[in-house]
């Protein structure tokens, strides 16, 4: 029996069995999390780059048709649904009358004349606070954008957004949303086929 227990303590045979078993979860999961980080980073490179591609065919004169915006959009569905078919895609145009406007989604300029950061309506017989009605829908608008492709001399801020299930279960195993959710977009000005629109002055009411 000594022997036998002596022969069995010196026995190595099925100590890698034993190792692999400890290590092969921990690297299971961890090349799980790597997948994972790799496909929604190749989804946001193949995104960014058919919305570039898209924006620009946008920005053309033709660009402002319904039909030719709706032909547009299809096209970035379909790459992304090529990645991620049963994802949800959703796009959205927004124009500015420049750059600075678009990439700050910044407020339709106004006088702000109580210093109270808010545009505010006429108080007794003083008119309301004078504004550029930007988008020309009759109201201020704290960030100034309206939801279209806009005219000549816009800048438009094209972003599409695709939301879809995980690929790989790791949520199951570390916790966490169940979907991605990735967003590309760029800003373009559309082409000076025209004059640009001149903002009327109005009051906030």
């Amino acid at each position: 029996m000594r022997i036998c227990l002596r022969r069995l303590a010196r026995d190595e045979r099925g100590a890698t069995i034993i190792e692999f078993a400890i290590v092969a979860p921990v690297m299971g999961l961890l090349l799980l999390g790597a997948f994972d980080v790799a496909h929604t980073l190749y989804m946001r490179a193949a995104l960014q780059g058919v919305v570039q591609k898209t924006a620009r065919d946008a920005t053309l004169e033709s660009g402002l048709v319904g039909a030719t915006q709706t032909a547009l959009d299809n096209k970035v569905k379909a790459q992304i649904k090529a990645l991620a078919n049963n994802g949800t895609v959703t796009i959205t145009r927004q124009w500015y009358r420049n750059y600075e406007q678009a990439a700050a989604s910044k407020f339709e300029p106004w006088t702000d004349t109580n210093n109270n950061g808010t545009c505010d309506g006429p108080a007794g017989s003083t008119p309301g606070e004078p504004y550029e009605d930007t988008n020309g829908n009759g109201i201020w608008d704290s960030t100034g954008g309206n939801l279209s492709q806009g005219g000549a001399k816009d800048a438009v801020l094209y972003t599409a957004t695709v939301s879809y299930p995980r690929f790989f279960p790791i949520y199951n195993i570390v916790g966490g949303s169940k979907t991605t959710k990735v967003t590309a977009s760029t800003i373009l000005r559309n082409q000076p086929y025209g004059d640009q629109g001149v903002p009327k002055v109005r009051n906030c009411t």
